[in-house]
């Protein structure tokens, strides 16, 4: 088919090359503009424009799809089909409506739960024990178009966003090639009226420990913002990363106040049961298991943290 593939994150790399690697004739790649990174501040192209200049791809970085132009640029690639993962720029009903077969979209989770920005890393943090991929016909609403394909991954009871994003971005690249292969037999699935959930972008300050909250919320906090933003605490004036941690239960006698460490070892008193971080990382350090932040940065009993 004569596609266009539009993406922006290394999520949606993983199906560009599995896309280019079927033998579709990619007529366009469009990404978000590349933009300020780094100390340098030098403008840094995405990772699909990246990738899509090594595979010699023609890139387009428009700031927006809204103008008559872009459109009529869009119109003009004389499209099959277009597909859309986790691009980052709404798409406006002319050019939704502009290929033969419109757009389709590799969405990271099993709709209608979790649409929107951040479905990854949301599953985890509510506990869902199961995610997936939905190959959905785009419309003009919110990850709200018909599903054509739908595969669930059980979540790992220590999964981190990390690496659910890896094995998510694997399978939908699987998915969305056997749906091109698919397409003419397919049938477009009305999603359900009941089970509707958002997945708000992520705010840096959810990634703050809140030690009244019970440890097992605590500990899929730790495993959802794992690796970015990272979930912290404050000890001793510094931020401290968590970026591992294991759910301790203490005694149903203990009166030790949430934040408090109760022993040798960093187990940290919660609002329910206690955390011990197993990986950390300093302000401009590099990560540590605990043991080793402990011999060269002792946390006794008793200390408190933010």
């Amino acid at each position: 088919m004569r596609i266009a593939f539009m993406g922006t994150p290394d999520f949606a790399v993983t199906a560009l090359d599995a896309l280019h690697a079927a033998g579709h004739d990619i007529a366009a790649v469009y990404s978000q503009p590349p933009r300020a990174a780094h100390r340098g501040k030098a403008l840094t192209p995405t990772p699909v424009h990246r990738r899509a200049e090594a595979l010699g791809i023609a890139v387009r970085t428009p700031v927006s799809l809204k103008s008559p132009e872009e459109q009529a640029a869009f119109a003009a690639l004389d499209l099959d089909i277009a597909v859309v993962a986790a691009y980052g720029l709404i798409l406006p009903r002319a050019i939704l409506e502009a290929p033969c077969h419109g757009c389709l979209n590799i969405h990271a989770s099993l709709l209608p739960r979790w649409r929107g920005a951040a479905p990854i890393q949301r599953a985890i943090l509510a506990g869902d024990a199961a995610t997936g991929i939905t190959i959905m016909q785009m419309d003009a609403g919110l990850d709200t178009g018909a599903m054509l394909l739908k595969q669930a991954l059980v979540i790992g009871d220590a999964e981190t966003a990390g690496q659910l994003h890896d094995r998510l971005a694997a399978l939908g690249a699987t998915m969305i090639v056997e749906a091109l292969a698919r397409y003419r037999s397919l049938v477009a699935e009305p999603q359900p009226a009941e089970g509707v959930t958002y997945a708000a972008k992520l705010d840096k300050a959810e990634a703050r420990l809140d030690w009244h909250r019970p440890a097992a919320d605590l500990h899929r906090a730790v495993r959802a913002f794992n690796p970015v933003p990272g979930a912290y605490t404050e000890l001793a004036g510094e931020r401290l990363k968590i970026l591992a941690a294991e759910v301790i239960h203490m005694p149903a006698s203990s009166t030790a106040a949430p934040g408090t460490v109760i022993d040798d070892a960093f187990t940290i008193a919660c609002g329910a049961g206690a955390l011990r971080p197993t990986l950390v990382q300093r302000a401009g350090k590099q990560p540590l298991d605990t043991t080793a932040l402990l011999h060269g940065f002792p946390v006794p009993a008793g200390t408190r943290l933010g």
